[in-house]
Order: structure tokens, then sequence, then C-alpha cells
């Protein structure tokens, strides 16, 4: 494993201490002492470049270069950059690397639904899962190895935090996804630059795919604004033009409430926000959802309101999941349309129906007693939509990520993943 040192993560009473790469300028170091160059901005690598012997321009030039093969076409491999030199080739992967996190286990769900098992560098173990639907494709990201908030209906909360996910870690989730759909642009880089001096480039033309992977929530594995800079960071790579250039309005950050930085989000990111509320008074809030000792709901919401460009056009979701009993009467209903009323907020509430996995202290609230929730709220003027479930039967739906390492020994996944690729190339 790489070293690691300490850094302080907020629980939700006290900070923690958990391990971290050592990152150094944004650089986690590697074994082979290349640089991998996945989750850098451009600016940063024209740096790095500039380091290792090129000239300010000739680094800024490949930079622009690099980076668009990184991001708008997906290569991994510096031979695969036919508007670079084929002698500058050689240079750049002597020094540098394209790195994607490691895949453990893929699953796929009777639904479409797909659930990674990946593995950074030094050997933590995270999820993404990829949900389909026919007007959309959305990637659940994970922003941390693990949680520290403890929600009691989440089994994700019933790990420890590892640790924070590099910006690298973040945007190589969504680049190996687009990896595993087959979504990067066929074609060859002719005209991209006009100021290129090589002559080797290929035939062809450059031409964008269709996309499945339209939409990206920030709602996997850890507390998204605990690891407030990675996560920034990584999502402007995701936004840039030049870059993975998907709309902000296509990417929502989902939080438990960590009150202090949500204005900051919506000043530094600028994405759709979603709340876990999932409770309307204090003592159930408390109980399901911890933070809320420290960050009660109306602290919560007058924040909800503050958040900026909040609008009737980008509406704050409300995550509210159905739990037989304990949040899910009638009264529970009206107050949440009392509390959206009295803050004047630009809302609309998703109700998900409570997932199971073993030991949960919870059961789901029955099919009609989630419609009348619904029905409730809709006839406030309200949108309260019920989330179908999806991914249950591989462990994928909402609240029901754990890293299956968790589940089988290394040995035995390493096994599985073998299997799988010898049967890809049979």
């Amino acid at each position: 494993m790489t070293s690691t040192n300490l850094m302080h993560s907020p629980g939700h009473i006290d900070p923690l201490t958990v391990p971290r790469p050592n990152v150094v300028d944004g650089v986690t170091p590697r074994e082979d002492g290349r640089i991998d160059l996945i989750g850098l901005p451009r600016q940063r690598i024209a740096e790095l470049f500039a380091q290792a012997g090129l000239d300010a321009k000739g680094a800024k030039l490949r930079a622009k270069q690099v980076f668009h093969w990184l991001y708008q076409r997906g290569v991994t491999d510096f031979e695969a950059m036919s508007d670079i030199a084929k002698t500058m080739r050689p240079w750049l992967a002597e020094r540098f690397v394209v790195g994607r996190p490691e895949v453990v286990e893929a699953q796929h769900s009777s639904d479409g639904t797909r659930k990674w098992l990946l593995r950074t560098a030094d050997g933590h173990d995270f999820e993404m899962v990829f949900i389909p639907d026919a007007d959309r494709g959305t990637l659940c990201v994970s922003s941390q190895v693990g949680c520290t908030l403890n929600c009691r209906f989440c089994h994700t909360g019933t790990m420890r935090l590892v640790r924070n996910l590099t910006p690298g870690e973040i945007v190589g989730q969504v680049m190996l996804a687009r990896d595993a759909l087959g979504e990067w642009p066929k074609g060859s880089m002719a005209g991209f630059c006009d100021d290129l001096d090589d002559d080797d480039l290929e035939e062809g033309s450059y031409s964008a795919d269709g996309r499945l992977l339209t939409n990206i929530v920030m709602m996997g594995m850890g507390e998204p604004l605990y690891n407030f800079d990675n996560v920034r960071d990584a999502l402007k790579l995701v936004m840039d033009g030049d870059g993975l250039a998907l709309s902000r309005r296509r990417i929502t950050l989902s939080t438990s409430g960590v009150v202090p930085l949500m204005a900051r989000a919506g000043d530094e990111i600028g994405v759709n926000l979603a709340v876990s509320l999932h409770a309307v008074t204090k003592e159930v809030r408390d109980e399901i959802v911890p933070i809320n000792r420290k960050y009660g709901i109306e602290e919560l919401l007058e924040a909800c309101a503050a958040y900026p460009k909040a609008s009737n056009a980008r509406r704050i979701t409300f995550e509210y999941v159905m739990l037989k009993d304990k949040n899910d009467s009638d009264e529970d209903a009206r107050e949440l349309v009392r509390l959206i009323k009295k803050y004047k907020l630009f809302a609309k509430v998703n109700l998900i129906p409570f997932n199971p996995w073993p030991g949960a202290p919870y059961e789901c609230s029955d099919d009609k007693r989630i419609r009348r929730f619904s029905e409730i709220i809709f006839e406030a003027g309200i949108s309260a939509p019920v989330r179908t479930p999806r991914g249950r039967d591989i462990d994928a739906a909402c609240g029901q990520l754990k890293t299956s390492a968790e589940k089988k020994s290394r040995a035995e996944l390493e096994r599985l993943w073998a299997e799988k690729q010898d049967a890809l190339n049979d």
C-alpha cells in the first residue's frame, strides 16, 4: 500500500481522524514514480509538463491536447493520442499515466441497474451505481470510502469512514462508467488544434456519439460536503466544456445537512441540491439522521432557503425514506408541507420506499400508506413522486451501498474477476 497520513473529517458530533492518501500539490505518489493525470486541471497538467522539461509554450499546448484526449475521448494510452508527435508519446508514458479505479467486481441487476465494486491504489474499496431509465441514465457517484454519519436506515452508515476520495478517484468513476457503456466518441482529432505542427494525424472525422450517461448524482457512499474541496474540484472537471462537458443542471449533490457548507456549495459548485431530510420532528430525525443533533431541522431549512440559485426551475429535492410507523403518518406529511411553505422553499419531495438490508432496524411503509403520504403533499401543490426501487437484487438501491468486499475475501473477489475476464476473452 502507498503511505498515508491523517486527516480530520467532521463526524455528526465531533471530528474523526482517518487516513488519507499522501497527496502532494494535488498529486498522489505512485510506486513507479509516474504521475496519474486523471483529476488534475489543465493548468496543473501544464505545470507538471513544464517541471518535467517542456518549455512553457510546449507544456501549455501538450496539456491542452492531453486534457482533451483524457476527458472528451476517454483515451488511457498516450500512443493513441494521434495529434501528439510520435517521439513525444514515449516521453509522456515514461513520466505520466492515465488511470482508472480498479474494478474488483461488476454486477447487473434484472432491471438494468449496474453496480461496480472499485478499489483505490492504496487498497480501499468503494462502490458506484448506474441506473438506466427511458429518458436518462444516472450515475450514482461515491465521495468517500465508508461514511461518518451513521444514518440508521442506511447500510453504508454501518461502515466506518476510511478516507475521502481524491478528485481523480471521483472523476475516475465517471470515466470508468463511460468506458463500460462504450460512450466515448469515435474518429480522429483532425482539426482540433489549428497550431499543430505534427503531420501524423489519422484520417477520419470527430463525431460525438449519443449518451446513455446523462446525469450524475453525488449520492453514493459518503457525505459529499465532508469532502468539499475534492468533490468541488472533481465536479469542475465534469462540468468543464473542454472536459467531460456535463451541464451543472444534470448534476445533483446530496447532503444530509452539513449546514455551514451548503451556501459555499451553491457558490463554488452551483449544481442542484438534494437534502436527506427523512423526518419532520427533532425526535425522529435525531434518531435516524444523527447529524440533526448538530444542525437541526430549522437551521437546515433556513440554509435551504438561502441556497444560491434555487428557483422554481431549479428546485431543492428533499429525500424522504418511508419507514413504517416511524415517519409515515398523515400528520408527518402535513408537517412536511407546513415546513416547506413556512420557509417559502422551491422544493419537491422524493419519497423513497425503504430498501431492506440484513439487520436493518426498520421496515418499509406499505404501498397504500406511501400513496396516501404522497397525495397529501401533492394536494398542497408540491411535487412528491414515489421513487421506484432499482437494483435491490444486487444491493444497489438507495441506502443499500456497502462494499461487497466485507462479504467476500479478497482472494474470492480476485478469482471471480479473473473468471469474468476469461469468459469475455473466450
